[in-house]
């Protein structure tokens, strides 16, 4: 039975939110002041925690402070009759999941609570991912908790023992080859070679000899044969990391290897047999390569066996937080500094799309631990500075993300107005968070009185 501790100084509150959540099946218990709230609410004994803002020497935000620092997994909700943007404000960036304006309906309450558990439950889960799980299949670098990176690391889990080709598809810098590696690592091939090529990286007219090897006096300075590095990868996996940028002549001679399992050095006609798992990767709509003619259908059908695609970070920001504490950890260590993060940080990189994705943020971190000063890492030492209008010649990105905006704005205005300027209703009408919404609002500059 989900755990609740009402932290309140008003005792008629707290008796009347505990028969609330007790008829709802929850086992609740009372703390009458922020210190014994605080003190109950760091055992870790409770899933969430309903906590009064205003109270005597311990407010409401300095309980949340002391259990988010004590159990970061327990879900705090803020309680405010002083309900002002400021205080929703620093209690989501101090870590509440979210919180909730005096009076409300006993409804609006445990709602807002069972969501609380949902999420509490599900970070549980992630806690397990990322400790056992993630020992066990070598999962330290794939950082997140979000459904889509679930999705992928249980994917790779029931693909990886095969010896499926796969095709692993999304923008530049969302970890593709951190997936082919997480595939290799745990198949029978794990022991054996892993070679990656970026494709983008060799010549064409290199290409074929790097991949296949040649003959002594094959070409000029060909002074000796070589092999090439499907030999080398003979047993293990062989990953092609942007596939379609390679030239139609090498697609050709690639499908006849993943078809026959041989290959023929340059300047040789004997076949040799080579036993290699093949992982190709590319940032490219491959369909519309193959409608232009610079991919062959045949052969994308071929690596089309087992699909990945990776989101790209703006469609998964409730990861953002772990990221940030993953490269802050790792470039701190580098560095041999103790940076952290003003509280503003993932507030403001929320709204910001990433269009280098996971790469363009783990290059920000490290370029922002290198050149700290005080400690204090601020958005202004993140983010690029904001281009002006006149450094922005209008693109066609931007006349659609106006359109987006457009239809956003409407549509929250219209639903606030249906709801009567309630923010709750808002947001359940039009299926999202309050906090969500709020920062919709911020973003688009929407006040409704």
């Amino acid at each position: 039975m989900p755990k609740i501790l009402i932290v309140d100084d008003q005792r008629n509150m707290r008796t009347t939110l505990a028969m609330m959540l007790r008829g709802s099946g929850y086992e609740v218990e009372e703390a009458v002041d922020g210190d014994e709230g605080a003190e109950r609410g760091a055992t870790g004994a409770f899933d969430v925690v309903l906590t009064d803002l205003r109270m005597g020497s311990k407010d409401g935000m300095d309980v949340l402070r002391v259990i988010k620092d004590a159990q970061p997994l327990t879900e705090v909700i803020v309680m405010t009759a002083y309900g002002t943007i400021e205080s929703a404000v620093q209690a989501m960036r101090l870590g509440a999941f979210d919180y909730i304006q005096k009076p409300f309906s006993e409804q609006e309450l445990t709602v807002k609570v069972a969501k609380a558990i949902g999420n509490r439950r599900l970070a549980g889960e992630v806690a397990f991912l990322a400790s056992e799980f993630k020992d066990r299949y070598k999962f330290e670098n794939i950082v997140g908790k979000s459904g889509a990176v679930r999705e992928v690391l249980g994917r790779i889990v029931r693909i990886a023992p095969t010896d499926a080709i796969v095709l692993i598809t999304g923008e530049s810098g969302t970890g593709k080859e951190l997936v082919a590696k997480a595939i290799h690592a745990n198949s029978r091939r794990s022991q054996r070679p892993y070679v990656p090529v970026n494709c983008a990286a060799i010549t064409e007219t290199l290409l074929e000899s790097e991949l296949f090897g040649h003959a002594k006096g094959s070409f000029t300075g060909a002074i000796s044969a070589r092999k090439g590095l499907f030999e080398e990868a003979d047993g293990g996996t062989f990953f092609f990391d942007e596939i379609a940028e390679t030239p139609l002549s090498f697609q050709a001679k690639l499908l006849r290897v993943i078809q026959e399992g041989e290959i023929r050095r340059v300047g040789e006609n004997k076949p040799i047999r080579v036993d290699v798992r093949i992982i190709a990767a590319t940032n490219q709509n491959l369909m519309n390569a193959i409608a232009e003619k610079r991919f062959r259908q045949d052969l994308y059908y071929r690596l089309n066996v087992v699909r990945f695609e990776l989101p790209p970070l703006r469609m998964r920001r409730e990861d953002l937080p772990e990221l940030l504490s993953f490269f802050m950890n790792k470039y701190n260590k580098k560095v041999g500094v103790r940076a952290r993060l003003h509280e503003s940080v993932i507030e403001a990189l929320m709204t910001y799309d990433f269009p280098g994705n996971v790469r363009e943020l783990e290059h920000m971190v490290e370029q922002a631990v290198a050149l700290v000063q005080n400690g204090v890492i601020t958005t202004d030492d993140l983010l690029p500075p904001t281009p002006t209008s006149s450094d922005r010649p209008p693109t066609t990105a931007r006349a659609l993300a106006g359109v987006v905006d457009t239809a956003e704005r409407t549509a929250i205005e219209s639903a606030l107005r249906d709801a009567g300027g309630s923010r709750e209703r808002a947001a359940e009408a039009l299926g999202i968070s309050p906090t969500t919404l709020w920062r919709k609002m911020t973003r688009l500059g929407i006040t409704f009185d």
